[in-house]
């Protein structure tokens, strides 16, 4: 069984979250610490612990929160100018919270690369 998260606890109503979405495989809530003027953060109800924990049976959901996005940036009105989907994997990729979930970062222009650094791989 996957742990208790701060996600878990969204999606239970257990702790309060601005939500802007809601299906029966996900929910999207604006992030609290938003890195972009719109900020949200798209998960699975199911609780799955990083993208490496994504398999045959539970890949239909990772789809699925992509379909989200798209109607959330048509819907907030910014899917003609951009915006950047972001999923982060353990502590060296910026992953904190071990569910799954699918960063929707837009209302400005985003640079490439997003981080540099002058060490190399």
């Amino acid at each position: 069984m996957a742990e208790d998260t701060l996600f878990s606890k969204i999606i239970r109503r257990e702790i309060p979250a601005d939500i802007v979405y809601e299906d029966e495989l996900s929910l999207a809530f604006k992030d609290i610490n938003p890195q972009a003027p719109v900020h949200l953060l798209i998960i699975p109800k199911q609780a799955i612990a990083t993208v490496n924990d994504v398999n045959e049976d539970n890949a239909h959901l990772v789809g699925h929160l992509y379909v989200v996005a798209s109607k959330l940036a048509s819907q907030y009105g910014f899917a003609k100018d951009g915006y950047r989907l972001v999923m982060n994997c353990n502590e060296d990729g910026g992953q904190t919270v071990y569910h799954l979930h699918l960063h929707l970062l837009a209302g400005k222009a985003m640079g490439w690369p997003p981080y540099t650094d002058k060490k190399k791989v």
